[in-house]
């Protein structure tokens, strides 16, 4: 398989993009691009957990369903989240109804808040885990690394949870922590140079 396609712009994409033209602005607006948003970052984080089992296309088009849902995924909101909150979850049919995923969500914002507090903020824990880009081999070649294993197993030592490994290489893809964009991509350099501006932030401890 090619590692990348042109839709008919004259633009040559991660072959992904093939899959669907939902793909496309995602792809090139958002996946790869460096981000230090704790909103987007617990965004992120918590969709990459419902698409355990299932494709990122599904989640892609359910999106804004869950933000309605997950008040925008605000760490504080979210983490006020209660029994009879998971129960009205639980009805909407415009997300994924998954009580185990859906608790994991509120769990995770509660954790995330002892991040914050800790460190400062959740970007400024995130971004301790990049990789050196050095090191990193040829583009989607694997689906975890050193750094997302690292990452996995602090984020489970501190009680999250749907965060193995793989979502969270996945997370780290599309975050700007890794850019697997393939060689040939336009968005590669574009990604390239965005990283080269971005300034990862501190935290504290």
């Amino acid at each position: 398989m090619p590692m990348t396609i042109d839709p008919g712009d004259g633009r040559r994409r991660c072959a992904w993009c093939g899959a669907a033209r939902d793909y496309v602005a995602y792809h090139d607006t958002e996946w790869g691009f460096p981000v230090a948003d704790d909103r987007r970052l617990f965004e992120k984080i918590s969709l990459e957990g419902f698409q355990s089992g299932l494709s990122w296309l599904t989640i892609l088009r359910k999106r804004e369903n869950f933000r309605a849902a997950f008040a925008n995924f605000e760490i504080d909101a979210v983490a006020a989240f209660g029994p009879e909150k998971v129960e009205r979850l639980l009805e909407d049919k415009g997300i994924i109804r998954h009580r185990g995923k859906i608790e994991a969500v509120i769990n995770n914002a509660r954790r995330a808040q002892e991040l914050v507090a800790e460190v400062g903020s959740l970007a400024a824990y995130v971004w301790r885990f990049e990789p050196d880009s050095a090191e990193l081999g040829p583009p989607q070649m694997v689906s975890t690394s050193p750094e997302s294993i690292a990452m996995s197993k602090d984020l489970k030592k501190r009680g999250w949870k749907f965060v193995g490994p793989t979502t969270a290489y996945a997370f780290m893809q599309s975050m700007g922590l890794v850019n697997d964009h393939a060689e040939d991509c336009w968005a590669r350099a574009a990604v390239a140079e965005a990283r080269a501006g971005f300034t990862p932030p501190a935290g504290r401890g």
